[in-house]
């Protein structure tokens, strides 16, 4: 395990390759201080333009009620001139928070029409059940559904423009969705290569687990025969934005009646409370992603910090020594109620997936870091 010289981004994140010992993420934020952002804008100007006269909705966004997704909203309405309509795959009443569901009311109190996805319930609860107990990552199948539930509305809908927030690639350095030819960034065609994606294929499992095919129809990212019949693009904004960040989408959201998460982030790693509002469970998948990858949360967050400059890299390894892998004992006790499971069962699951190269487990079970926050092993 090693990390980025620059920032405090390690080697394990899945996708990710470093250059000269620099994160992918770092490398990009390097070229943009010689991006021309007027001509990018121009080269938006000039893909929305055969869609504008599209009725009643140019284009869809995807949304959670959050920060990005808010953000994005405003401008694609407020500065392109577009009417979106905005999709939301719904987490069942069990596990949707007070704030995720105040969050999409605040858009349609905004002036946006928001069609919800929902999922039997019941069938979400299973597939959690098994992304937990036999991958240890209870989000492994419905992560999927959030993200190919929104190119799903646009072909049912025949809206063939979708807006999407920053490429994995750019953002965070899952390479696997970074587009070959580098004038065309903003194409997010391929974001079906992202980690938590697995290319779109679901008939893994529904053979494997022997669940209905018809039931994964949201979970199924669609064929790029599926996209070139309906003529689908998916355009990356933050291509487009010279302030795309946590801090900024966040900020500006809030302004426009966000609510933010009132948990401590020690707590949940959520240093400004702008995470995954719509749901808590996030909070222990992202532990369970610092036992596997050395990583979680709070990184994303002093990442961002350090290469904006608002905190050194000194700063960020005290930071993420002390919070990377909390989690309340409130969410693990919610979250094995909701899969029948004890927490002593939940424990089980996560020191047989801890990454042995990078933890140890000692005589008392707890689980112990072998490396160095900063420095690696």
């Amino acid at each position: 395990m090693k990390y980025c010289i620059e920032c405090l981004q390690p080697d394990t994140r899945p996708n990710s390759k470093f250059t000269n010992k620099i994160c992918p993420v770092c490398n990009y934020k390097k070229t943009l201080s010689k991006v021309n952002w007027e001509e990018r804008f121009d080269i938006l100007k000039k893909i929305i333009k055969p869609y504008r006269n599209k009725k009643p909705y140019n284009c869809i966004i995807g949304v959670s009620g959050g920060k990005d997704s808010t953000r994005q909203a405003l401008w694609v309405r407020e500065k392109l001139g577009l009417n979106p309509l905005l999709v939301c795959l719904a987490y069942p009443p069990e596990q949707v928070t007070e704030i995720g569901a105040d969050n999409i009311s605040n858009l349609i109190n905004l002036g946006f029409d928001v069609e919800i996805v929902s999922i039997s319930p019941q069938f979400w609860k299973k597939l959690l059940r098994i992304g937990f107990l036999e991958h240890c990552n209870w989000a492994k199948f419905t992560e999927q559904a959030i993200i190919s539930s929104v190119p799903r509305a646009a072909i049912r809908h025949k809206i063939n423009l979708i807006f999407w927030g920053e490429n994995p690639a750019d953002s965070v350095g899952d390479l696997k969705t970074a587009n070959k030819d580098v004038n065309k960034g903003y194409d997010g065609n391929n974001l079906k290569n992202m980690n938590t994606v697995s290319g779109g294929n679901v008939d893994w499992i529904s053979r494997k687990y022997n669940l209905p095919i018809d039931k994964l129809y949201h979970f199924k990212f669609p064929t790029e025969t599926e996209f070139q019949k309906n003529k689908i693009q998916i355009i990356y904004l933050g291509w487009f934005w010279s302030d795309w960040t946590i801090k900024r989408n966040g900020l500006i959201a809030s302004v426009y009646g966000l609510n933010l998460r009132k948990d401590k982030f020690e707590n949940t790693q959520d240093i400004r409370g702008f995470f995954s509002l719509d749901e808590d469970w996030v909070t222990l998948n992202q532990m369970i992603k610092y036992y596997k990858y050395g990583f979680g949360r709070i990184s994303d967050y002093v990442n961002e910090d350090i290469r904006e400059k608002y905190i050194t890299r000194d700063e960020g390894i005290k930071i993420i020594s002390r919070y990377d892998h909390v989690c309340s004992k409130k969410y693990i006790k919610s979250f094995c109620k909701y899969i029948n499971i004890s927490e002593d069962h939940f424990w089980f699951v996560v020191r047989n997936n801890v990454n042995k190269s990078l933890f140890q487990i000692d005589n008392k079970q707890n689980i112990i870091k072998k490396f160095v926050v900063g420095t690696g092993l």
